[in-house]
């Protein structure tokens, strides 16, 4: 699984510059492979369908979920030890991924990745021979 997929360590994915002024946490993942697709989830609490985006460039996966603050009308924050702000994190890809069929979902701030592998890069069983 090394061999297909590598975090990228950058700051910005594909050479963006950030135009917010605020915090950006590089999101924890998780990444399983299967015998058909490496599956990669990432957490990044207060992120949905409308503020994550997901960009391929020259084989470079990023992702980008930005998180606007919630406020209540009449509260103030008197104490809080959980902190607000954006994730951004970026993964090269080999040739290995079929990067035409990623796909990608998220549901309760957890971004969900498939990325199938081509066919040269699966798992065959080689049937075995008796020989006579």
């Amino acid at each position: 699984m090394a061999n297909e997929i590598q975090a990228v360590k950058t700051q910005s994915p594909a050479g963006a510059e950030h135009t917010r002024d605020r915090k950006v946490f590089i999101p924890p993942v998780d990444i399983v492979e299967s015998n058909d697709a490496i599956i990669l989830t990432a957490d990044m609490p207060g992120v949905d369908e409308k503020n994550v985006s997901v960009t391929l460039e020259k084989g470079v996966l990023s992702v980008l979920g930005e998180v606007e603050p919630a406020f209540v009308k009449d509260r103030k924050i008197a104490y809080a030890e959980y902190e607000i702000g954006d994730y951004e994190r970026a993964f090269t890809l080999s040739d290995e991924i079929d990067q035409d069929r990623i796909e990608a979902t998220v549901k309760n701030g957890v971004l969900r990745l498939v990325l199938p592998k081509t066919e040269a890069a699966r798992a065959r069983r080689i049937p075995v021979k008796t020989i006579h």
